[in-house]
């Protein structure tokens, strides 16, 4: 299952985010944890210290290594310089699977222990000093979706994105690739407008949206979430002493977490799961092309020199039980 967390800055989609991926390992459930955010706190926020979080390898940084990878005999794909980062697979080329080991995950992600479990943590990369005023953030962000276009995950696997924030997720057509999409919203106006802009984004396209309140001090709160969410709202978080200590550098274990904000990551976790029943893999591969096409008229077939509509496989169908070749 795919999830995201999105909402505007500040609104602890971070913080939520990486209690539920906490929430998961603690079942025993496989998790893939990936900090998409051009603010890289996931890392810090599972625990890592600053010099560990700063270590971690950016898919960005290993981009070409995807690319040829991902590839695999594809015959639509020539050579990997002509993929793009919304390249749909195809027959031959190579799926990724949450459990497995591959060289992506070798390049790209690194074990992140919690308590008695783990996780693997994948992240973008900084947008560094050198990048200002020559690359666009969303050149990194597409490692991420070039890597969920060639994703076969299952109903008790997951993969856990936190998006960057506010709107900025509908730059790419990476707000497609999810069951389900936990919009992070704090009782305010400005939580709230952000909440309007992607319900109205999410609705054209069938994106699943639930809205989690955060930061909610009371009655009053509460009523101001429902009046503007109306059913979408699924569950409220207020304070957390248990997050308090951990932003401070003391940890406590995870089933210290209050009981109040315990049941919240289990309503979240019900839905999610809920949401395997309403997949529709047609649906996410053609989206998936919709999105390739775009993106090689507006700027891809310039970039490359190639016709990138080319690299559609319109037999090809990506689903769970689809077939794909080993690596060599």
């Amino acid at each position: 299952m795919k999830i995201a967390f999105v909402g505007k800055g500040g609104s602890g989609k971070t913080t939520l985010s990486s209690l539920f991926i906490r929430h998961l390992a603690t079942a025993r459930l496989p998790v893939i944890a990936v900090d998409a955010d051009i603010n890289q706190h996931l890392g810090a926020a599972l625990g890592l210290g600053e010099a560990e979080a700063a270590a971690l390898p950016a898919m960005g940084a290993q981009l070409p290594l995807i690319k040829d990878y991902l590839r695999g005999s594809n015959p639509r794909i020539p050579s990997s310089e002509s993929m793009i980062k919304t390249t749909p697979p195809g027959e031959g080329s190579r799926l990724l699977r949450v459990g497995e080991d591959n060289p992506v995950y070798d390049a790209c992600a690194r074990t992140v222990d919690l308590d008695d479990s783990a996780v693997r943590l994948m992240a973008t990369g900084p947008f560094t000093e050198s990048d200002l005023g020559v690359a666009c953030y969303h050149s990194k962000v597409g490692a991420v979706e070039l890597c969920l276009n060639h994703l076969v995950d299952g109903r008790e696997e997951y993969v856990v994105v936190d998006m960057t924030a506010g709107s900025d997720s509908f730059a790419s057509g990476m707000f497609t690739r999810f069951d389900m999409t936990f919009l992070v919203a704090e009782p305010t106006r400005k939580g709230i407008a952000v909440y309007r802009q992607y319900k109205e984004y999410a609705r054209d396209f069938g994106v699943p949206l639930k809205v989690a309140g955060n930061k909610v001090q009371g009655p009053e709160d509460l009523a101001f979430l429902r009046d503007e969410v109306g059913d979408d709202l699924l569950v409220t978080v207020g304070h957390s002493d248990w997050v308090r200590a951990m932003e401070k550098g003391r940890p406590t274990p995870f089933a210290h977490l209050e009981e109040v904000n315990r049941r919240a990551l289990e309503t979240l976790h019900r839905t999610a799961d809920a949401a395997y029943g309403r997949r529709d893999w047609e649906r996410y591969t053609r989206q998936m092309v919709h999105f390739h096409l775009k993106n090689a008229e507006s700027w891809g077939n310039a970039k490359t020199g190639v016709d990138l509509a080319a690299q559609v496989d319109p037999s090809f169908v990506l689903s769970e039980g689809t077939a794909a070749p080993q690596p060599a």
